[in-house]
């Protein structure tokens, strides 16, 4: 096994015991009148080269792709706890947004639930076209148009 093979952690850890051996080596040989300070050099490499090395990489921390599904026929009484407790079984809920009428503040019978793409695949199958509180959902990925709807 190479050096350049191991992570930057495991690196970072060899990296920090050789500094740490000639550090003790170098302060065997040197007076007590200049040893505090040399270890305090040694100590202040020591941490910035392990901080350097085992900051994460912009690549490897991925956001998680979602999709916003449109729920169709809803029950006007159905609310956003309701919708995200449905869904909840199916995967990982990241926000229900309900809609409804400006001029009156009722529900619409429809909404948009956002989840990890993995999960929504998975509630599109499982929910589309179940009764619901005595309605017949129609679940599917939402598209521009539905995204914004117009009054």
């Amino acid at each position: 096994m190479s050096f350049s093979t191991l992570s930057n952690a495991t690196r970072a850890s060899v990296i920090s015991v050789a500094i740490a051996v000639i550090g003790f080596a170098a302060l065997s040989f040197i007076g007590n009148a200049i040893a505090a300070p040399i270890a305090f050099a040694i100590g202040a490499i020591i941490t910035g080269i392990t901080i350097k090395l085992t900051t994460p990489s912009s690549s490897s921390s991925a956001a998680v792709e979602t999709t916003t599904l449109y729920v169709g026929n809803l029950p006007y009484r159905a609310n956003e706890t309701s919708v995200r407790t449905l869904f909840a079984e199916h995967g990982q809920v990241l926000s229900v947004r309900l809609m409804k009428d400006k001029h009156t503040g009722k529900r619409r019978g429809f909404g948009f639930v956002e989840m990890p793409e993995a999960d929504a695949k998975e509630a599109i199958q499982s929910l589309n076209d179940v009764e619901y509180q005595q309605r017949t959902l129609k679940v599917r990925e939402a598209n521009e148009r539905t995204l914004h709807p117009t009054e």
